[in-house]
């Protein structure tokens, strides 16, 4: 079973990760299938809007250190940083609409995939939390999206306090678009991606590379790269080997 399922639907779709034994928690075969689906995703004109969801009722733990400390080494562990660069770059220029469904909880690594959402609907029990200063560990990729679509403000009251934000917070900064039962999260989601995907496949494309292009102002991984540059963990890169830049569970 595909560590990442892709579930197409008239006008969308949904990228579900699919690893619940280990609470859908990030490794280099998820890393790569979810590269390999956002490829597919973003060639298909059919899908104006996504769904990004996890298995089993629950976002996404974060990196999964368990796997990145197996011995002998898995042998995607080299390529990792890289790949996980090209999910993000994926994300940044894509030209469809993307619904997080968060429910229970998104972590470090894990939130930053939420935070990428375009719309994101939570659970009324659901927190996301970027908790990488506790262990510290920068968080690019988070500040990356936090840069992007919210203020300093709001960016410093979750990567600078590192708690668990719940989903009524999230309504109240902005970072959630709604907050719905437990039980309707996936539900809700879905309803909105298909109301997107009922619209004009250039209109949903137009304004979303309109929006992005005006906020960024430059290609997608220059932006990821200016985020990335003052990480003490990233500079030199070369003097840091991959699997210890990426099992400290950044975002």
């Amino acid at each position: 079973m595909s560590a990442v399922l892709t579930h197409l639907h008239e006008g969308w779709a949904e990228l579900v990760l699919n690893r619940p034994e280990r609470r859908n928690a990030i490794e280099g075969t998820l890393a790569q299938a979810m590269d390999e689906a956002l490829e597919a995703l973003e060639r298909n004109d059919d899908v104006r809007a996504v769904v990004l969801r996890g298995a089993n009722a629950a976002f996404c733990s974060g990196l999964d250190l368990k796997a990145f400390g197996e011995q002998p080494a898995p042998e995607w562990v080299a390529r990792f940083p890289s790949l996980w660069d090209s999910v993000h770059t994926r994300l940044l220029g894509s030209r469809k609409a993307w619904v997080v469904a968060l429910e229970r909880f998104a972590i470090n690594g894990g939130a930053a995939l939420a935070l990428a959402g375009d719309v994101m609907v939570c659970g009324q029990s659901a927190f996301l939390q970027v908790g990488e200063i506790a262990i510290g560990m920068a968080a690019p990729r988070n500040a990356a999206w936090l840069a992007l679509r919210h203020c300093e403000a709001v960016a410093a009251r979750l990567c600078l306090m590192g708690e668990r934000v719940p989903a009524s917070e999230l309504l109240r900064l902005g970072l959630a678009t709604e907050v719905v039962p437990d039980d309707d999260v996936v539900a809700r989601a879905q309803a909105i991606a298909r109301t997107i995907g009922g619209y004009p496949a250039k209109g949903v494309a137009g304004i979303k590379s309109a929006m992005r292009a005006a906020t960024m102002q430059m290609p997608p991984a220059q932006w990821l790269a200016a985020c990335a540059r003052h990480d003490p963990l990233a500079a030199p890169a070369a003097a840091i080997p991959p699997a210890a830049a990426s099992a400290g569970n950044r975002g």
